[in-house]
């Protein structure tokens, strides 16, 4: 396992974990919301979903520490699940730029950590 591999997987994980606490508990403070691009008032009714959202991002960074966690010892199962957590990190980017062009930048901050996990955890199998 490098370091590569061990740093872009953590550093995705903890974006997600960042991305959690932006959707599930800050999501009505100014900051979030420009960061968003939301008004005050789409933030209010937008707010249970950001809640729901957050966590989804909160289970894919537990999912790739999990596998992170297994690697040494249990390098399949580490190298499945830390997989599957940047493999759907790096979807969801997809995603969001094949559904809108303009969203391109955010793709790029959400993606590229898990991209460059997933390729650094492809080379250990």
């Amino acid at each position: 396992m490098t370091a590569f591999t061990v740093g872009f997987t953590v550093l995705a994980a903890l974006l997600h974990v960042y991305i959690w606490v932006l959707e599930s508990f800050r999501w009505n403070e100014p900051a979030t919301r420009r960061t968003f691009g939301v008004s005050e008032e789409d933030a209010r009714v937008l707010a249970p979903m950001a809640y729901n959202q957050g966590f989804y991002n909160l289970f894919l960074a537990v999912i790739t520490f999990v596998g992170l966690a297994l690697l040494k010892s249990e390098h399949g199962v580490g190298s499945a699940l830390a997989l599957a957590g940047t493999g759907s990190m790096l979807a969801a980017a997809l995603v969001l730029v094949a559904h809108d062009r303009s969203m391109v930048r955010a793709a790029l901050i959400q993606g590229t950590l898990p991209a460059l996990a997933v390729l650094f955890l492809l080379l250990e199998l």
